[in-house]
């Protein structure tokens, strides 16, 4: 389906919601001041506990734009799939309930979409800290800080085939994009349902399937950083996390594997797969034997026949990624604690040896340790 100038196709926002009142207006406040004509806005309440039914409620009685579907708790893809299943319009997207979107940002997509020929479009992100001001010299508008790796995904307007550019699977998130419905359809996509990070296995399959996928430079989505640690993906200590995590990771990996192409699955091994195993080897001081085991157990399971030392994570973390696999849980959180009382600015120690430069922990002996898990590349000296 293709779109004339004169007549801009309607764009569905689905936002689910759980138990966010004190940050769905803002939300619902960015998006209803979208410069795009066009706009549809389905709130989908998933059970609610709070008062955030109420809220999307007084929206729709006021904005002809929102309608509000209110379900029992099933969680975020349920409430996302729920949501589609009420929307009308031909180009969709997604905004979670404590999140906000840029005023330009549908345009933008729209316009590489349209160009381009794109089945769907990717832009960059910015984390929001809105507690975060500055001082009394500088902004006090809430902080916004563009990740250096999507700036990197996103570094310039493209349309390509994900053989093209296959670390674009890293960006798997879904409010950054905006889809075309018949594509949607056509492949039939779904969110995964029951599993945190659903996310990922959906993005993975639109990237797959496409025929050509747009990519802009522009942040398109600020992502809320909460300050009390309440978001799903703040709550990475429990087994029912990694065990989501390690599942999602599978069945984007399986996706992967029956496109068939090596390339794709060779950087989708090093430079996707391990992309968040950082957040999670941080953990591994305090982590009790289950959880530590359930982490040691997929490390090995993933990575077990291509080493993370192989991978695009920063030294220290192929480093401890090594140890997992080798078992060496001591060393491990060794390494962890000794990273997580360096300040800030300050990285691991760097040496030189007779086999090349290498990072150097205290209290590790480098003797004991491959020294691909140590070595340092060229970038990294």
């Amino acid at each position: 389906m293709r779109f004339g100038r004169r007549t801009p196709p309607r764009i569905s926002v689905v936002v689910p919601v759980y138990d966010v009142e004190a940050y769905l207006a803002e939300c619902l406040d960015s998006v209803l001041a979208s410069t795009w004509t066009d706009l549809e806005v389905v709130v989908v309440d998933d059970g609610s506990t709070d008062g955030s039914g109420a809220i999307a409620d007084e929206y729709a009685a006021r904005d002809p734009r929102v309608r509000v579907v209110h379900t029992t708790n099933r969680g975020l893809g349920a409430a996302r799939n729920e949501g589609l299943r009420h929307t009308t319009g031909p180009l969709i997207t997604f905004a979670d309930s404590d999140d906000a979107v840029p005023a330009t940002a549908y345009d933008v997509l729209h316009q590489q979409l349209h160009r381009a020929g794109c089945d769907f479009v990717t832009g960059s992100i910015a984390w929001w800290h809105p507690e975060v001001v500055g001082t009394e010299h500088e902004s006090t508008h809430a902080e916004l800080v563009e990740p250096p790796w999507m700036r990197r995904l996103h570094k310039s307007r493209a349309a390509l085939a994900i053989d093209q550019s296959p670390e674009i699977l890293g960006d798997v998130f879904a409010w950054n994009k905006l889809f075309r419905r018949d594509f949607w359809d056509g492949t039939g996509l779904t969110w995964l349902e029951g599993h945190r990070y659903e996310d990922q296995p959906t993005t993975t399959t639109a990237y797959l399937r496409a025929r050509r996928i747009g990519i802009v430079p522009d942040v398109v989505y600020h992502w809320r950083i909460r300050s009390d640690g309440t978001s799903i993906t703040q709550q990475r200590a429990s087994l029912d996390d990694l065990r989501d995590r390690w599942e999602t990771k599978r069945l984007s990996r399986q996706s992967v594997t029956d496109y068939g192409s090596d390339k794709v699955s060779k950087v989708f091994a090093d430079r996707v797969l391990p992309g968040d195993l950082h957040r999670y080897f941080a953990l591994i001081p305090e982590a009790d034997d289950a959880w530590y085991s359930l982490l040691e157990s997929g490390v090995r399971e993933f990575f077990g026949a291509r080493s993370l030392v192989h991978s695009g994570l920063p030294p220290v973390h192929r480093l401890t990624g090594w140890l997992v696999e080798h078992g060496r849980r001591d060393d491990a959180a060794l390494v962890m604690r000794y990273v997580a009382s360096l300040g800030p600015g300050e990285r691991v120690p760097r040496v030189s040896d007779a086999r090349g430069p290498r990072i150097d922990v205290p209290g590790l002996d480098p003797a004991s340790v491959d020294h691909a898990a140590l070595a340092l590349r060229d970038h990294e000296v």
